[in-house]
């Protein structure tokens, strides 16, 4: 369980840090932002440690969550239209 609150609290983290990367207006705002950073978290601590590429609280697994996220805002922008 405390796991799950660390990767909820690090995900917030890396939204913010993906969003500082990737600017421009995103189609959800901030707080879509913040939860595709929490995506990008699970995603990358998951597929990285079952890959065997790290383990968990190796610095790069943050690096990884912050390009996971990066690719998520990514697609997220291509997909859902744009706010006016």
């Amino acid at each position: 369980m405390g796991a799950l609150i660390w990767t909820l609290v690090i995900g917030l983290l890396i939204g913010v840090v993906a969003k500082l990367l990737m600017p421009g207006r995103d189609p959800g705002g901030c707080v879509i932002t913040m939860l595709i950073g929490i995506a990008g978290s699970f995603v990358a601590s998951y597929l990285g440690q079952k890959m065997g590429w790290y383990e968990q609280g190796q610095p790069v697994g943050f690096i990884a969550s912050v390009i996971g996220a990066m690719l998520l805002l990514l697609l997220y922008r291509l997909i859902a239209p744009r706010r006016s």
